[in-house]
């Protein structure tokens, strides 16, 4: 046998990211938004069906799925990405859960990067429109609304199976998206859901609507780099502000 020397190199800072086992969406979103971030991912057990219930099931899982992201990678950040899970659990006892089972400076989730997002751009009053049936969404609108950000007008595609969610054709989410916004009051568009296929109707719905369209893993995307002081690139007025 022969041993051989070598140097070490830095890999610098990277990102952990907490994922549903049912998301099918939110890992490529993340490397399309990240670029050349080094990125490192962990999946935490999630019901097929979705409802208030199985959304606060995964706070007993939150710590050991952080625990399993790599022990030596040096995080700037961890992201746990869920909307409605976030709402349900709450984005403290999220942060806290995160930091059980990895130390780290920075914690955030879809909804704690919305309401960032949101106070970046000004917004106050958003157009929501949800996959999910209306007793997913009308715990997360409360949530919002005590963060000062109402949803005057709220869209759903009724959906409780996850495995349904991410098959929504982009066409379906414009044509809900357009009409939900048609007369409303708002300034902004959210389209809630970590597995909702978001990134690629961006652009086309804010040229259609005039107004700033922000996705789950849009924000969570850019919230996630401005924690990281790193850079973040993809459609829509919010990162075209970066």
């Amino acid at each position: 046998m022969t041993t051989y020397p070598y140097d070490s190199v830095d890999v610098g800072p990277s990102l952990g990211l907490v994922v549903l086992q049912v998301d099918e969406t939110i890992e490529g979103d993340m490397r399309r938004l990240l670029g050349d971030a080094q990125l490192y991912v962990s999946r935490v057990p999630s019901d097929a069906r979705v409802t208030r219930e199985t959304l606060a099931e995964m706070a007993a899982h939150l710590g050991r799925a952080a625990s399993l992201l790599p022990p030596a990678a040096e995080l700037a950040a961890v992201a746990y990405g869920c909307t409605s899970g976030a709402a349900q659990i709450g984005p403290e006892q999220v942060a806290r859960l995160v930091r059980q089972g990895r130390q780290v400076a920075a914690v955030t989730d879809p909804v704690s990067a919305l309401v960032a997002a949101c106070g970046h751009l000004g917004l106050r009053r958003l157009a929501l429109l949800s996959p999910y049936v209306e007793t997913v969404s009308d715990h997360l609108r409360s949530v919002l609304d005590a963060q000062g950000i109402e949803t005057p007008v709220f869209g759903t595609f009724a959906e409780a199976e996850e495995a349904r969610v991410v098959r929504i054709a982009p066409d379906a989410i414009i044509e809900a998206a357009v009409d939900l916004c048609r007369t409303a009051d708002v300034d902004g568009l959210f389209l809630s859901c970590t597995n909702l296929r978001t990134l690629p109707v961006i652009d086309r719905l804010e040229g259609q609507l005039g107004l700033p369209v922000l996705s789950s893993n849009l924000v969570l995307g850019w919230h996630m780099a401005q924690l990281a002081g790193m850079p973040v690139a993809g459609p829509g007025r919010l990162l075209a502000t970066v």
